[in-house]
């Protein structure tokens, strides 16, 4: 996992920080971990990058990073030791029929150049629909 610059190569695996965002950077860093985790971008076992190291990358205070990472161990997707540093907990990808099936609908809308809030609401009003 890598911290995002503009103009760098945007490996699978890497945050981006948004300061013009409403949402907390501690938010966006826990958000796009979480999301990397069920995407299977970050496989069990991966060995996130130091607070001291992903704060420094990112521009952000080493508490920022700390917050994020102590929501997701709390939230059951991290693991993390002295020793070993934060992992990622395994059994926390999504299933793979249902990431085969967002890869195909995510193709399916670049496609028909859907644009990413209409596709976000098209599966919030199915979701709901079938509740």
């Amino acid at each position: 996992m890598t911290a995002h610059h503009p103009g760098d190569e945007s490996p699978d695996a890497t945050i981006r920080i948004d300061p013009e965002s409403a949402v907390p950077p501690y938010d966006q860093i826990k958000a796009q971990v979480r999301d990397q985790i069920r995407a299977g971008t970050l496989a069990p076992g991966t060995r996130l990058p130091s607070i001291r190291q992903l704060a420094g990358d990112l521009g952000v205070a080493p508490g920022t990073v700390a917050r994020a990472y102590a929501e997701l161990e709390a939230g059951g997707l991290l693991d993390s030791s002295r020793t070993r540093g934060t992992r990622v907990r395994p059994g926390q990808q999504a299933d793979p029929e249902v990431r085969r099936a967002v890869e195909l609908f995510v193709a399916a809308a670049r496609l028909t150049s859907t644009e990413l809030a209409d596709v976000l609401g098209l599966v919030r009003t199915e979701w709901n629909r079938q509740s």
